[in-house]
């Protein structure tokens, strides 16, 4: 019987950070659906958005706000833009380099942000920070990770989680904890057209609408205006809004621009989809060409060579792009510090909804969201958990592990269907 004090359930961002704001005297458990590497964040490219000081506070929660339709939790949107710097720092503690000229940081600009406000590490910020905390992780003699284990359910007993149960190699595993955080990820790999990695299939919605866990706003799905639009039917590679926000710009097929590239993502989304009916082609095309050719293999080197890959030299080529499901605004529904309805449960990153975003996500604005609550979520757990008992028995021990795993999928999509019935054609039916 295995346990711990904290189980973590998911690699990316928030999960890493929790793990590392957590006391080190506490007994931690982190859980990756495959490998550390494989999550959302290590595809993030742009980078993370921050108010710059305090006189861009205001400023950063009126573009929030604006980007959300309004629809966002105010409170929790002045945490995000209050505590985004010092997590900023703390990140640069654990050795992110970000880019910077003599350390003093640079910034970019991305859709809907009235300044510059996005640090970034080339155009693989994602990546950069994760490489970082995984360095970091490993160190913690008090953290232990377990890799290739698929999330199936949770232990429970009345309103209360006890642990986690997972298929590692092919067999049923327990693991009961004083307190559990699901930083599961989104919804990415329900739909055939999605920017995020295939594995993302909402585990962690499954599991709270299973169990009757609150859940909040799942109509809300983002679709990034600017997927590399290609005929195979795979992950689409995302070609960076921060390519945008250095002067990129959109065109349609008489080479006429059509929309300003850099308004919020719905609306750019919805721009370049009456673009696509109206020519009857299935993308439009962005151009870089007129950027400085040096400048452009420096800053996106993972863009310029991954679509040199595909044929593309962004330097030169019209870039072929088309919208892609990207991120999910709703959630699991939780309070300023991450906590869910069912005790002893924190949802964190992109399974949670704390409402920041509202109706459409501020660009760069996730994996800030991934760390401003995830190290809430740590600072709660820090302070309370001496007085959470943990609980080894309870009757999901009989449960049939085959019905949940395969049911999982059907179970969100059928929820997801309830409230967005025009994307039905997107899902992914298994």
């Amino acid at each position: 019987m295995i346990s711990c004090d904290v189980l973590i359930v998911g690699s990316g961002v928030a999960g890493l950070y929790a793990a590392l704001n957590l006391r080190r005297d506490l007994n931690i458990i982190l859980v990756s659906k495959t490998t550390l590497k494989e999550t959302n964040t290590y595809l993030a490219q742009g980078g993370i958005s921050t108010a710059k000081d305090e006189e861009d506070i205001e400023s950063f929660i009126k573009d929030t706000l604006r980007a959300g339709n309004y629809k966002n939790n105010l409170e929790a949107v002045k945490v995000l833009a209050k505590e985004s710097m010092e997590n900023i720092k703390r990140l640069i503690d654990f050795g992110v380099e970000f880019d910077n000229i003599d350390g003093r940081l640079l910034f970019t600009k991305e859709g809907a942000h009235s300044t510059n406000r996005i640090v970034h590490v080339k155009d693989w910020t994602g990546k950069g920070v994760a490489k970082a905390l995984i360095k970091n992780i490993l160190k913690r003699k008090n953290i232990k990770v377990y890799e290739n284990s698929k999330l199936i359910d949770i232990l429970s007993e009345g309103n209360r989680c006890l642990g986690g149960i997972f298929i590692k190699d092919g067999k049923c595993l327990n693991i009961y904890s004083k307190v559990t955080i699901l930083a599961t990820g989104g919804i990415g790999g329900l739909f055939k057209n999605s920017t995020n990695q295939r594995i993302l299939t909402g585990d962690g919605l499954s599991v709270a609408i299973r169990h009757g866990v609150k859940i909040k706003d799942i109509e809300f799905i983002q679709f990034h205006p600017t997927a590399l639009y290609e005929e195979k039917d795979e992950r689409r590679f995302l070609i960076s809004e921060s390519l945008r926000g250095e002067g990129a710009v959109l065109l349609n097929h008489k080479g006429e621009r059509f929309v300003d590239e850099l308004l919020p993502r719905d609306e750019v989304s919805l721009r370049i989809l009456e673009e696509i009916k109206r020519s009857m082609k299935p993308y439009v095309l962005l151009s870089a060409r007129h950027l400085n050719s040096s400048y452009l293999k420096d800053r996106f080197p993972n863009i310029y060579n991954e679509c040199l890959k595909r044929g593309i030299d962004i330097t030169k080529d019209l870039i072929p792009v088309a919208p892609a499901q990207h991120y999910f605004m709703g959630g699991i529904e939780v309070n300023l510090f991450s906590k869910a309805s069912m005790d002893n449960l924190y949802a964190v990153g992109e399974v949670s909804c704390t409402g920041v975003h509202g109706e459409n996500r501020l660009a760069s604005n996730s994996l800030l969201e991934g760390l401003v609550f995830s190290r809430r979520a740590a600072e709660d757990i820090n302070k309370n958990i001496d007085s959470i008992r943990l609980i080894k028995t309870c009757k999901n021990d009989l449960i049939n592990v085959e019905d949940l795993e395969r049911d999982n999928k059907r179970l969100v999509i059928k929820e997801l269907k309830k409230k967005r019935w025009d994307l039905k054609d997107e899902f992914i039916d298994d």
